[in-house]
């Protein structure tokens, strides 16, 4: 379990793990593998994974009991038919959760996770941020618009109507919105004030920085984009990672500003 904190290069060694182990062996973030146990159910997806040799999670993440309970049940099973499992994450194992819910099934499954995992702590600076300045001045709307305009395959949506739009469809169907799309560029960006449509968000600059889309945005500045109550409560490091990942897709977006 490589806990650390953000860009500190915890994925570069979990997917450098998943290249150098030899034989069957799978690669998944941790809503993947969520939807994999949902779409083929608990039984199949043991079976599914029993004969790899390693399972790799990334951003392990655990938002709700009902996916702690089935992840918790799923890795143990695993662990006992042989399967190594490597996972990644902002939080430590037993502190999963802390400041989410208090149920006491849910803190079990938390202690029965933790028991599983042997911790290595990374630690470093957030390399999409060394040496860097902070995040860059806003575009006006004219700047954003006409830059999308001179950017093929590119997708240009005001933020409400963007934030509006992604609460019309499972987080899980999100990386079909960016299928083709080569930079993304929105206007009116602004702090937001309901949860629901902060972590839609955030799952949101997980695709498009796994894909490595970049955004060029007006507005406030994308790392004012989540409130403080936001960043002091049980999702902070969860908002503070797409924070992180906003500006590091933004600085993309000026080198696209800077080519055009």
């Amino acid at each position: 379990y490589l806990d650390g904190g953000f860009g500190v290069g915890k994925t570069h060694l979990l997917a450098s793990s998943y290249y150098r182990v030899p034989g069957p062996k799978a690669f998944a973030t941790f809503g993947e593998l969520t939807q994999l146990a949902g779409v083929f159910g608990f039984v199949e997806c043991i079976e599914l994974l029993a004969d790899y040799v390693l399972v790799c999670i990334d951003e392990f993440e655990l938002d709700d009991p009902g996916n702690t309970t089935l992840i918790s049940r799923l890795l143990s099973a695993l662990v006992e038919r042989g399967v190594s499992i490597m996972a990644t994450s902002n939080t430590l194992p037993e502190q999963l959760g802390e400041g989410r819910f208090a149920a006491q099934d849910f803190l079990r499954e938390i202690h029965t996770l933790a028991a599983i995992f042997e911790t290595v702590r990374i630690d470093g600076p957030d390399y999409r941020h060394r040496d860097l300045p902070p995040a860059p001045e806003p575009l006006s709307d004219a700047e954003v618009t006409d830059r999308a305009a001179q950017t093929p395959g590119a997708t240009l949506d005001s933020f409400d109507a963007l934030c509006a739009h992604l609460a019309t469809m499972h987080p899980s169907r999100y990386l079909t919105l960016i299928e083709g799309v080569t930079a993304v560029y929105v206007t009116g960006i602004h702090p937001l004030d309901d949860q629901n449509v902060a972590l839609r968000l955030v799952s949101l600059t997980d695709r498009l920085y796994d894909a490595g889309i970049p955004v060029v945005a007006s507005g406030s500045k994308l790392d004012t984009i989540f409130s403080e109550e936001m960043l002091a409560g049980g999702f902070r490091k969860k908002y503070l990672r797409a924070i992180s990942r906003l500006l590091a897709l933004s600085r993309e977006g000026s080198v696209l500003g800077e080519q055009a």
